[in-house]
């Protein structure tokens, strides 16, 4: 099969990589840098949300790619110039942990908790993964209409944990794609 170049497709079936222009922050073919960075800029209290994603096995991914989609600091999505997209991947640091530069959104509506949708794409995954991050010092979590209806015990893994550093305010999420402590997946975000 083949496009209307003439070049064979892309297998649909095959997990890449293929095309990696604004995917990492290396692996680009045209030389110009990323696209997409790992950081979000608008109104908002300044955060980073670090972590690592984790195999069936508990070993950290080093090619997986995250993605989240978010509101800015007044739960909303179409502030001017405001863009809530970014893209982070694990495999540039030591350590296969992932680092996005945000801002804490607001909650989209009224008793909403504020959270991120994260998009989570890696090896052997031909489809990608939906999961949220809300925010563990949040008090409208337990109201919140999704993460109300989830089983208790699951929550958890929903949660990123707040820490002050030098530079600001931190929260740690990880990933964990299988086993016992594996993350809610949602079909859709």
């Amino acid at each position: 099969m083949s496009n209307e170049t003439g070049l064979p497709l892309t297998p649909s079936q095959t997990v890449g990589p293929y095309f990696t222009l604004g995917l990492t922050p290396t692996g680009h073919e045209a030389g110009f840098g990323p696209l997409i960075t790992n950081e979000i800029r608008g109104e908002g209290e300044p955060i980073t949300i670090h972590g690592k994603v984790f195999d069936g096995a508990g070993k950290p991914v080093n090619d997986a790619m995250l993605e989240i989609v978010q509101a800015d600091g007044d739960g909303r999505l179409d502030t001017p110039g405001f863009i809530g997209f970014a893209r982070a991947g694990t495999g540039e640091a030591a350590d296969n942990s992932y680092t996005f530069k945000t801002v804490k959104p607001g909650p989209l509506r009224s008793g909403e908790a504020p959270h991120i949708c994260m998009i989570v794409f890696m090896r052997g995954m031909l489809l990608h993964a939906y999961t949220r991050i809300y925010f563990a010092d949040e008090a409208a979590n337990s109201n919140d209409p999704v993460f109300s209806r989830l089983p208790e015990d699951r929550r958890e893994t929903l949660l990123a944990r707040r820490a002050e550093t030098a530079g600001g305010a931190s929260y740690e999420f990880d990933v964990h794609m299988q086993g016992d402590r594996e993350t809610i997946f949602f079909r859709h975000l």
